[in-house]
Formats: C-alpha cells, structure tokens, sequence
C-alpha cells in the first residue's frame, strides 16, 4: 500500500508495516484458555441464548451416536433425529414476526416465491463434537498461528481453524475457507442441475475425487510451504465430466495451497477434443463453472480460493436460522425430481433449519479489482466454522444470489461434511442444486487410498483418454 504524506521516515515505516500485515492473531495465553472455559475448544460460546431457542454446546456424541447403526462410508447417515418434526414453519405470511433470524436472501426468496418457498424449524441440536486431537490443534494454533504476505496466506497447523478466536475478518475468512477438520479423502459421483423460469433443465454430472492432507486422522503438518511432504497442500481435486454430453470426458484437475501469494492454484484441464492437457492460470475468482456456466468457480462452499480481491471484515454475530444437521435430504430414497419441482428455488420439504448463531462475514471488492460479485456476506456457524448460507450482490449493490447449504455431522470422519446446495438467482429466476448423490452412492469419505500421483497434468490425460 502506498501512504501518500508522512511526516517522518518513522512514521512511514510504522504505517507501513501495520497496513500490509492485517493481522498478528496470536492471542495471550490467558485468552486462549477461555477454550477450556466459556468457549469450546474450537472457539464457539457454550452456553445458549436467552430465550432457550439455542442449547447450550452439550458435544455429548463423537463418530455414531450409540442409538444408531452405521455400516460405514459409502453409506448413506442415519438421522439421529428422525422423529422430530417442525416447530413451526416460516412463510412469506408471517415472515415478518422471524425477521430478525432471517438473512437478506431468505426473505427475498420468501418474497419472490410466496406460495412455495417455506423454512420449517426444527429444534436447534449442538450435540457432536471433534476429536480431542482436534481441540488440541485449535488450542495450539490459538497461540502460535500468524498470517503472512498481506493476509493471502497463513502458518498454523492442519486439522483445526487457525484463528479460534478471530479478531479481524481475515482470521474469520481463513477459518471457514476449507482450513478445519473436513474429509481426508473424498470419492463421490454428483449431479447438477439448473432449473430455468421457462421449466427447462440443463443437468451436469461430475465423478469426483479429493485428497485434501489437512484432514488426515491423527496427522498434523505446519501449512508452511517449506515443510514436507505435503506441508504447504490444503488439497487436491479430480473432476471428470460425465454430462452435459458436449463435455463429457474433460478432467479438471487442481491444487489448493496455504499461501496464494506463494503458490497459487495449480490447474490443468484435459480436453478430449484436441487429447491434450493445457494449464489453467486463470482458473478461479468468477470464472463460470458448473451447467450453463451458472456459478462461478469461487461460489464452491461458499467461497475458495484466495482472499486477495475482497476487503474482508467481521459484520458481527447473529442467530438466524440455517440448515443444519441435513440428515433427511441425503437419503436413498430422495430423488431429484423431489428436490427440482418448484419454480425458481430448491423444494425445501427435506430440508431442516434450526437457530444457530452464527458469524457473520462482509467481503467487499477492493477498488481495482474486478469480480461479478461487488460484495459476499458469508454466514459462519460459530461451532464448526462451516459457511452455511451466502448473500452475494452486484455491482449496483442489489442482492442477485443467494446459497443455501446442507451440512451434516459424518459418523466416519468425526467431523462435517458439505452436501447438496442451492444456488439462486433472485433476478433471472433461475437455480442451481449442487452435489446431488441421489441414485449415485453415497460419498465414499476417509477411504484413504489417494496419492498426490493422481492429482496431476498426467494422471488427467490418462483418464481421460
């Protein structure tokens, strides 16, 4: 950054210094052990809100609840609270009285679509809880993380949030950016689809496979590049198409990395036009991605990637309802046509929203960048730093997107997983619903059997071929 009028050399450093390091996040010990206090080890409040709506962190359950039965991944999860029925349900008629729970995109879907978009509340549950290796990892990072090169890359260690008590919105970004305890291995077939105002469908069908070191059982590694092996890869990923049929057989295949200003993604792509593998240098941001090119490659759990075009700030804490604990709509008997046959909006009636609180995340575009999306508020539930819904507005400040997720508590990594996702367009009236299994397996999760081998330039062009 460049300051303009200083008075003094001193000062000109001083300045400096402070603008292009956003953050030094070690907290003091003394603060860091409010993790063992009135804070979980991952850094949530314990307690519950006021009125009762929120419990209290009870963490009673790690891996399968002992009332249920799990043959293991490639299993669909039993839902451990299946008898539950809603509360309440929220509507576009009495949306008003719940306003201050709902986000912005939640009330414009209500509005757009009164007759059939509706949240049905259930009862808010905090029952699981991360492994103890995992609290010692967020404990030790409490004190010792640090960002580094303006904030577009961070040294801490893997398997836990880096900041569990963040104090700017680079730290709350870097939690929730795809840096906690998620899968270690991940196989899965997924459909897509965009469903149109005019009733046309455009499907997508992708097989899909990450290894992502970070999540690695019992495994911990400093995210700083010089270490090996692995040290500085947050993940790798292999898409191959299977539809739309004009790109069936292209593989993608890329890597993410803990610093972006070090080591930017790392992208090929096999075509099986031409049978050769070029680089993707430009892979990111708001290149289109996905059927019809609906979203942009960084709408991917909310956001990926690196942090460098938006000012990231914290907007504060709210409780607002978010789905959550989304056993029912990851069932074998749920079908696509269930989940497409509304207009303009994924049919909510397997879903399942309860009040969490949750952080809430502001990025606005740095001037002289450039993006489809002028602003981000992300929301972040506060117990397992996961991005459960986005507000994603233009360049003339009007709300135009806005995500809905489904994450689950997966008995086999002991930790939580990303599931289907909505993907609405408030102005065109179109959709997308993403990571749809339904009549392909379920994800296959800690499986292990995945070497970096798979994840480059060659591998692509073996299989594609």
């Amino acid at each position: 950054m460049t300051i303009n009028v200083l008075r003094t050399a001193a000062v000109t450093v001083c300045l400096s210094f402070a603008l292009t390091q956003p953050a030094w996040a070690k907290v003091s010990a003394e603060e860091a052990a409010k993790l063992k206090g009135d804070l979980t080890c991952v850094g949530a409040e314990k307690q519950g809100n006021a009125d009762g709506s929120i419990p209290a962190f009870s963490g009673k359950w790690l891996g399968v609840p002992p009332q249920l039965k799990f043959p293991g991944t490639g299993h669909y999860w039993p839902d451990p609270y299946a008898d539950e029925k809603p509360q309440f349900t929220i509507t576009a008629q009495n949306m008003a009285q719940y306003a201050n729970n709902l986000t912005a995109g939640q009330q414009a879907l209500l509005k757009k679509y009164p007759d059939t978009f509706k949240i049905p509340v259930y009862a808010s549950h905090r029952d699981f809880r991360y492994p103890d290796w995992v609290c010692a990892t967020a404990e030790k990072n409490a004190t010792q993380a640090e960002m580094v090169d303006n904030g577009e890359g961070f040294i801490a260690t893997t398997g836990a949030p880096p900041f569990p008590i963040p104090k700017t919105g680079l730290e709350l970004f870097w939690n929730f950016n795809n840096t906690s305890l998620q899968p270690w291995t991940e196989s899965s077939v997924q459909q897509q689809a965009v469903v149109y105002p005019d009733g046309n469908t455009a499907w997508g069908e992708v097989d899909m496979r990450c290894l992502s070191p970070r999540g690695e059982p019992t495994v911990r590694r400093s995210t700083d590049s010089n270490e090996q092996p692995f040290g500085g890869v947050n993940s790798w990923c292999f898409v191959k198409t299977i539809l739309p049929q004009r790109d069936k057989g292209s593989v993608l295949v890329a890597g993410d990395y803990f610093n972006y200003a070090k080591r930017p993604r790392d992208a090929y792509q096999y075509n099986p036009g031409t049978r050769r593998v070029r680089q993707l240098p430009s892979f990111g941001f708001d290149m289109p991605q996905g059927p019809g090119g609906f979203r942009t490659v960084d709408d991917d759990h909310l956001f990926n990637g690196s942090p460098e075009r938006y000012e990231w700030k914290i907007a504060g804490k709210r409780e607002i309802y978010i789905p959550w604990n989304s056993y029912r709509i990851h069932q074998s008997d749920v079908t696509t046509d269930e989940l497409l046959k509304n207009k303009g909006h994924i049919n909510t009636d397997k879903m399942r929203f309860e009040k969490h609180r949750v952080w809430v995340l502001e990025g606005n575009l740095k001037p002289g960048f450039r993006h489809q999306y002028a602003k981000r508020v992300i929301y972040v539930d506060e117990d397992t730093w996961a991005g459960v819904t986005a507000d994603e507005y233009d360049s003339r400040g009007q709300l135009w997107r806005t995500v809905l997720t489904n994450w689950l508590y997966a008995y086999e990594i002991q930790g939580y997983y990303y599931g289907v996702v909505g993907h609405h367009d408030l102005i065109s009236g179109a959709y997308l619903v993403d990571r749809m299994t339904m009549g392909r397996g379920a994800p296959k999760l800690n499986e292990g059997g995945m070497t970096p081998a798979m994840f480059t330039p060659e591998a692509a062009a073996r299989a594609g071929r």
